[in-house]
């Protein structure tokens, strides 16, 4: 009597139905993606401080720096238009967890502190904490020793990783909290504090800009740092394709022609 090879192939039949059944599943209750949202809307909305050349400097009611316009070609790779949101350094992250914005951009550092409530793109640029001073004062002020004395006055911007690298690192030193982030370099060349801890990037343009003013071994800065954009936490989707349209940027020359706009 002839065996039949159909019975044997049930199993097999089932388990492939039951397979496709559970990825139909698991595609209909895939999360959405704020890639979606934002093609939906039309726009990308993007937090940023406006404080903070050479990244982002609000100017004639609009932006400028460098994240301003990388941030305008990440809406063109998306299809939209860009969008900027007004906020501070004390109050980026939580504007950015509370919703206000799709991303968050304009030399924000990465720290382990907000990867904790948002993902990081990839790093786009090495960087790290160096002090700028009056020319005159500059062989004085080599180390974070040489910085933290009882006589040496430090003024820093508020709830930023630069004013609690200075709270960290510098225990005699006269720390002093300014809250304008695009004068308070003014405050060195008019005598009224000696020492602003800034990114080193950020030291070098305002060498440029401000004489009498000097960098401090802007090169060889004192602490490690990356900057990174902010993004939702949990969102691989719009994360994977930040880091791609980044990659490519970076890839075909627009960065460096983008950054050697407001640095060079």
């Amino acid at each position: 009597m002839p065996i039949s090879l159909f019975p044997a192939l049930r199993p097999a039949a089932l388990a492939i139905t039951a397979g496709l059944a559970f990825s139909g599943l698991a595609m209909a209750q895939a999360p959405t993606s704020q890639l979606d949202t934002i093609q939906s809307r039309g726009a990308l909305q993007i937090c940023t401080t406006g404080d903070y050349k050479p990244f982002t400097l609000a100017k004639d009611g609009g932006y400028e720096g460098i994240d301003i316009e990388l941030a305008k070609s990440l809406a063109k790779a998306i299809g939209v238009e860009a969008k900027f949101v007004a906020t501070k350094w004390s109050d980026l992250l939580a504007d950015f967890t509370a919703g206000k914005c799709d991303i968050a951009m304009g030399g924000i550092s990465v720290t382990l502190d907000r990867q904790k409530r948002a993902f990081f793109s990839t790093p786009y640029l090495i960087n790290g904490k160096a002090p700028i001073v009056r020319c005159a004062d500059k062989a004085k002020y080599q180390s974070v020793a040489d910085i933290d004395k009882p006589d040496v006055r430090v003024i820093v911007n508020p709830g930023g990783t630069n004013e609690r690298f200075v709270r960290a690192n510098f225990k005699q030193a006269k720390i002093e909290v300014f809250p304008d982030n695009v004068t308070i370099f003014d405050q060195i060349l008019a005598g009224k504090a000696d020492i602003i801890i800034a990114e080193s990037i950020e030291t070098k343009v305002q060498e440029k800009a401000k004489p009498g003013l000097c960098a401090v071994n802007p090169d060889e800065p004192l602490q490690y740092g990356e900057m990174g954009y902010l993004l939702p936490r949990g969102d691989v989707t719009f994360k994977a394709f930040v880091d791609q349209w980044l990659h490519l940027a970076k890839a075909t020359g627009e960065f460096a022609g983008i950054y050697n706009q407001f640095v060079r």
